[in-house]
């Protein structure tokens, strides 16, 4: 069966995913369509608005046939290395092909400017170093380095979108992997990444999704046009049984305590707390009354707001520098984390399942890995919104739940 790969949050899946998959399959000629998925926390240090299997579900009935996870490892990280871990994944699923959306929406703009970069490396790398010491985020540093070398330059990518840089590390990185994968890259239409309201089309950026959401106390009658139904039913049904969806003020008293509670050494241990952060951030906290506040308070020319909601989310997971590294540098996952699939996607599992060199896991019991040890860890804190016994028994559903399975013809779950 021809494949097809995509890198994806779904938080929540809506109708731009839908239209991102649906073309996808057209451009690729796929018959199974796999989705690397982040996990409880993702790219922007944010806990997910609902469970990842409740995402893996919203995946399935809107057409994907195997979800897996994108360790916590990579999911929580700058595009660089969440690029890499994800393609590693589906190099290692055997993917004919990855297509991810982009502002660009050419595939020769992001070869040619991988090769540009890789020719001024040296030049650009000079260049963010620059703008980093005269106080810009580096984000910016390099957005700005970036429009230094390329201010005469035509057809060049713009590296200031959001989903042109990750789409620019999926190309590196299956570069850099020698997988034999081929992108391809689709316009994104309507709303932008970023967003924060809803428009006249009935494609709405996640982001504004969310923002209705919590502005409005769980009302989701709003959102209705602008994810699928299937989307709409699981939504509904989480509120119903949850009582509210995820969001960083669910945590903040968990994370008031783990900085309050720690020495400045202890906090300077855990990924992404740099530069003296440490002082910055318990005296921040100790005048701050909701995460919102915090945030806002700690933001500064130097770190982004999604820069500080990683630090964040490592803080409340005790995320420790050593071991971060220890686990990422490879830029390679050491594992794959089944989380549901079709019957289609189990044929393909079947016909691939000799070839795959990276272990596959439908169950997480009796594993050692570091890196995994992540995973639970990320959804144990995510259970930190509950209440007993609802907590115990979320934490358990990491080592007892097994994959989703999903059955297309009959549009149920088995």
């Amino acid at each position: 069966m021809k494949s097809l790969g995509v890198i994806v949050e779904y938080n929540p899946f809506h109708n731009g995913h839908l239209f991102h998959l649906t073309e996808s399959k057209r451009q690729t000629g796929a018959e199974v369509v796999i989705a690397v998925m982040s996990g409880q926390f993702l790219q922007r240090g944010e806990p997910a608005l609902v469970s990842k299997w409740t995402r893996t579900k919203m995946a399935l009935k809107n057409g994907i046939d195997i979800v897996v996870e994108l360790p916590y490892a990579f999911a929580t990280q700058k595009a660089e290395l969440f690029a890499s871990g994800s393609i590693s994944i589906l190099s290692g699923l055997k993917c004919d092909s990855v297509c991810f959306g982009s502002e660009q929406g050419k595939m020769e703009d992001f070869q040619k400017t991988i090769s540009l970069m890789d020719n001024e490396k040296e030049k650009h790398d000079f260049l963010v170093q620059t703008f980093i010491g005269q106080g810009y985020s580096f984000p910016k540093a390099s957005s700005l380095a970036f429009l230094k070398v390329t201010e005469d330059m035509n057809d060049i990518l713009d590296l200031t979108k959001p989903n042109n840089i990750l789409g620019y590390h999926y190309v590196k990185a299956i570069q850099e992997q020698e997988s034999t994968m081929q992108p391809f890259t689709i316009e994104r239409t309507g709303a932008g990444y970023h967003d924060p309201e809803f428009n006249d089309t009935p494609i709405a950026s996640a982001t504004s999704i969310r923002k209705h959401l919590f502005d409005n106390n769980g009302n989701i009658e709003k959102v209705q046009r602008f994810v699928p139904e299937k989307t709409y039913e699981l939504l509904n049904h989480y509120l119903y049984k949850v009582g509210s969806f995820h969001q960083w003020e669910d945590y903040f008293t968990l994370l008031k305590y783990r900085i309050l509670c720690s020495t400045p050494n202890e906090l300077a241990e855990i990924y992404e707390v740099e530069e003296g952060l440490e002082h910055r951030v318990i005296h921040t906290m100790k005048e701050s009354m909701n995460f919102h506040e915090f945030m806002t308070k700690l933001k500064t020319k130097r770190y982004t707001w999604t820069r500080l909601q990683r630090m964040c989310t490592h803080l409340l997971t005790n995320t420790r520098k050593e071991n971060m590294l220890d686990v990422s540098s490879s830029k390679r996952s050491e594992y794959i984390r089944l989380l549901g699939m079709s019957r289609k996607g189990q044929q393909y599992l079947k016909q691939i399942k000799k070839d795959v060199e990276i272990p596959i896991l439908s169950k997480v019991s009796g594993v050692d890995s570091n890196m995994l040890d992540m995973d639970i860890r990320a959804t144990s804190t995510y259970a930190m919104k509950f209440n007993e016994p609802a907590r115990s028994e979320w934490m358990q559903q990491e080592f007892s739940k097994p994959p989703i399975r999903y059955d297309e013809e009959k549009e149920c779950f088995l």
